[in-house]
This record gives structure tokens, sequence and C-alpha cells, in this order.
């Protein structure tokens, strides 16, 4: 049997972020999402989304990219959720049994409004 492999980012809060007022942190939530965005446009990115409640709250996204882990930690290094220390990116290989995944090419999210938009 063959594999396809895919790099992993699960998206952590950790256990003592720095405290952000509320217009911080929601340009943070922006600026996080423009990221996302722009590493779809890369090709980078193939899919990523939040999860939404769960057995451990400190999980907050996942993401599969087509790039090798390492470039995977730089992208996420830039992050500005992770650079400002509100997510840690966790990077790791993921196996799945060959063509089993299939990502389309579809529009993501820029910012918050555009979430809440529904579009």
């Amino acid at each position: 049997m063959r594999f396809d492999q895919h790099t992993v980012v699960l998206l952590v809060r950790p256990d003592n972020p720095p405290k952000l007022p509320r217009d911080a942190a929601d340009r943070l939530r922006d600026t996080h999402l423009a990221h996302q965005a722009g590493l779809v446009e890369q090709g980078a990115l193939l899919a990523a989304g939040p999860f939404l409640g769960g057995d451990d709250a400190r999980i907050r996204g996942f993401a599969v990219l087509s790039v090798d882990p390492q470039l995977a930690r730089e992208l996420y290094a830039n992050d500005p959720a992770v650079s400002a220390g509100q997510l840690v990116a966790r990077v790791m290989s993921w196996q799945v049994p060959e063509g089993v995944l299939r990502f389309e090419s579809v529009p993501v999210p820029t910012s918050m409004l555009e979430m809440a938009a529904g579009d």
C-alpha cells in the first residue's frame, strides 16, 4: 500500500497567554486569518479551521499543509497569533493511504467579518 504524507499543525493555546485588550485580540484574530489565507494563496496550506468544543479546550485549531515539517514550523512562527504568544504551533507528519484525501481550492476567510458574513 502506498501512502500520502502531509504536515499537520495543531494550534494550541498556551497555559498563560499574554492578556490582550478586546480590540487588540480582535485585530490579532484578523491578522491570523489573513496569514492563513496567505498560506493558501502560496499553495502551502491545504485546509485549516478551528475546533469547536472538544475534550481539550487548549487545542484551538488544525491545519494540513503541503510543505515539509520544517517549513511549516517557519511559516507558523510568522503567524501573528503564534508570535504574539496566543497560540503555539505543534507540527507533525501525518500519513494516510494514498488518495484517501482530496483538497479543493476554495476561498478562505481573511477576517472575522468575512467569517460572520457566512458568504
